[in-house]
């Protein structure tokens, strides 16, 4: 494990971190490639995560050999997203965190990969647990990020949307995918990676702490207060 160092300000990915998304992100996907006798395969969607949406779609499409323009495959997954996102709920831990650093204070914001259309479908039924967030950054809608993850860019302008504009070397992020992981090594944060249990370990090295579970987070190791008994 890498060494841990202070910091002043917390960033998460929503995706398979604070929501469980990316299940139905695969349901949608599977829905629309089983027509073509195709299926999404887990090593492909560990490879698309984190990417913006006309990204992974690509990245899909080639890999599936499926008959359809980007703009096509997007408006069926979508289809799917709008049935099934309304019903994501919180993943075990990411409330309480929450809850914790927003009560004691600590500035707190979202840098998702995702656009916008699927944000509000995901957040439909956690308006009260989002408002603690000072601020949203989705990647796939926000004219500010040029490049998806891995590029840095996601973070780094999220970072500067806090009003103190805090070095990236004083934010830690919460990221699920290795995308996500590389994405803010390149920004200069440190990073705790809650990865699926599927990942294959050597996908894990880049981060500062792996987890099992947001459960397990100490918030004391990053020099932020720790839970209350």
């Amino acid at each position: 494990m890498a060494s841990l160092t202070p910091v002043t300000h917390v960033i998460f990915d929503m995706d398979g971190l604070l929501l469980d998304t990316e299940r139905l992100c695969t349901e949608s996907i599977q829905a629309v490639a089983a027509p073509y006798g195709k299926d999404y395969p887990w090593e492909l969607k560990a490879r698309c995560m984190g990417l913006k949406k006309e990204e992974s779609a690509t990245r899909i499409i080639d890999a599936l050999a499926l008959p359809l323009s980007v703009q096509q495959y997007l408006e069926m997954v979508t289809g799917h997203h709008k049935a099934l996102f309304p019903s994501a709920e919180l993943l075990p831990g990411a409330e309480r965190l929450v809850r914790h650093l927003h009560k004691h204070k600590v500035p707190i914001a979202i840098a998702s990969g995702g656009a916008k259309d699927s944000y509000d479908l995901k957040t439909t039924n956690h308006g009260e647990f989002i408002s603690m967030f000072k601020h949203v950054v989705l990647a796939s809608s926000d004219p500010e990020v040029k490049q998806g993850k891995p590029s840095p860019d996601v973070f780094l302008v999220c970072a500067g949307r806090f009003p103190d504009k805090p070095d990236p070397s004083k934010c830690l992020v919460f990221e699920d995918a290795p995308n996500g992981v590389e994405a803010s090594v390149a920004a200069g944060m440190q990073v705790v990676m809650v990865p699926d249990p599927r990942l294959k370990p050597e996908l894990t090295t880049g981060a500062t702490q792996v987890l099992a579970s947001l459960e397990d987070f100490k918030p004391e190791l990053f020099g932020l207060p720790p839970y209350e008994e």
